[in-house]
């Protein structure tokens, strides 16, 4: 009898010890949870996040923080366990977060890479709210191509076919939306002195119509603006981002005294698209004392699904409807919701 005790219990210890084991054990899944939130009116390290000199900027008694989602990359079982048992955390397969092919390094890189650029075009929308639009200037034009002979380097193309053309992205969808071979009225500036001219398309080995020339945006300010902000990832701050600009260079408090929290891409047309993680990042907003939260339009349908006590959400497809539901909200209104 005592050996069979012996038995029992020694088999008992390497059960136990193998489930330890296995609990212990990685496995291929990410665990996504709420991240930090900054308030893009304030600081972080020390450092104003949105940097203007050369203008007096104003300050505001409330909050715009950007909200992020934390990202564990080395999972264990018991802990890929207690995230699926978290209201607050999900738990997604490795694959969806690093795809097959991709270092975690790589990622990282592509991830600060699109904040850069969210930084960019929230600055550009941002300026062009402000009176500040965009100039696209012939860079260079290409030869042998539609242009040559026609356009040079420094005109300011303005229009197509009497579209307005606000940036280069608009452009780009002009020229491609009629087939190759089409003669486009391009309007132009140069020298000061408004022109047009007739341009017909092209296309090189199979590629989208083109009209042969190279491209930059310039948007004339008197003033140098900076956005300082590390250790941030992904293009989802841009909406918070173009909101601080605007509430630093205008006297008016778009806070009117809240912290407002959101989130959402944002284009050079001040378009705001959707982004991932929208349940951490309320969570994320909740804890951080928001009392109100700016929403993606495309992201209204699992926003209500996840939405936290307490915590209204606005929707917002453009930066001119996010204005318009800050100014709502001053107001003690209620802006167009999820």
């Amino acid at each position: 009898m005592r050996r069979r005790g012996v038995t029992v219990l020694l088999g008992a210890v390497i059960t136990a010890l193998l489930s330890l084991g296995v609990l212990a054990a990685p496995i291929p899944y990410v665990v996504l949870g709420p991240g930090p939130t900054v308030d893009t009116l304030g600081r972080q390290d020390d450092k104003e996040v949105i940097q203007v000199s050369g203008r007096e900027t104003s300050t505001s008694a409330g909050q715009l923080r950007l909200t992020t989602v934390g990202v564990q990359p080395d999972v264990k079982l018991l802990t890929a366990i207690a995230g699926w048992l978290s209201s607050d955390e999900a738990v997604v397969p490795y694959e969806l977060i690093y795809p097959p092919g991709e270092t975690q390094q790589e990622v990282e890189r592509r991830n600060a890479e699109d904040f850069a650029a969210s930084q960019t075009s929230a600055e550009t929308a941002a300026l062009r709210e402000l009176g500040y639009p965009v100039q696209v200037v012939v860079k260079n034009v290409v030869a042998g191509g539609a242009s040559e002979g026609i356009l040079k380097a420094g005109d300011i193309i303005t229009s197509v076919d009497d579209k307005p053309v606000p940036t280069a992205g608009t452009l780009t969808r002009l020229v491609q939306a009629q087939p190759a071979g089409t003669a486009l009225t391009i309007g132009y500036t140069r020298d000061g002195a408004p022109a047009t001219a007739t341009i017909v398309t092209r296309a090189t080995d199979g590629g989208p119509p083109r009209i042969g020339v190279e491209v930059e945006q310039r948007q004339p300010h008197p003033f140098d603006l900076k956005i300082d902000l590390g250790n941030i990832g992904g293009p989802s701050a841009g909406l918070m981002f173009a909101l601080g600009i605007i509430d630093k260079l205008t006297a008016e408090d778009l806070t009117g005294g809240r912290i407002i929290a959101g989130t959402g891409t944002i284009n050079d047309e001040g378009e705001v698209g959707p982004i991932g993680g929208i349940p951490q990042k309320l969570v994320g907003a909740k804890r951080a004392g928001a009392t109100y939260f700016l929403v993606p339009a495309d992201n209204c349908a699992e926003a209500v699904r996840n939405a936290q006590p307490g915590l209204p959400m606005a929707r917002v497809a453009t930066l001119q409807d996010a204005l318009a539901a800050l100014a709502t909200i001053r107001a003690g209104g209620e802006p167009p919701h999820c």
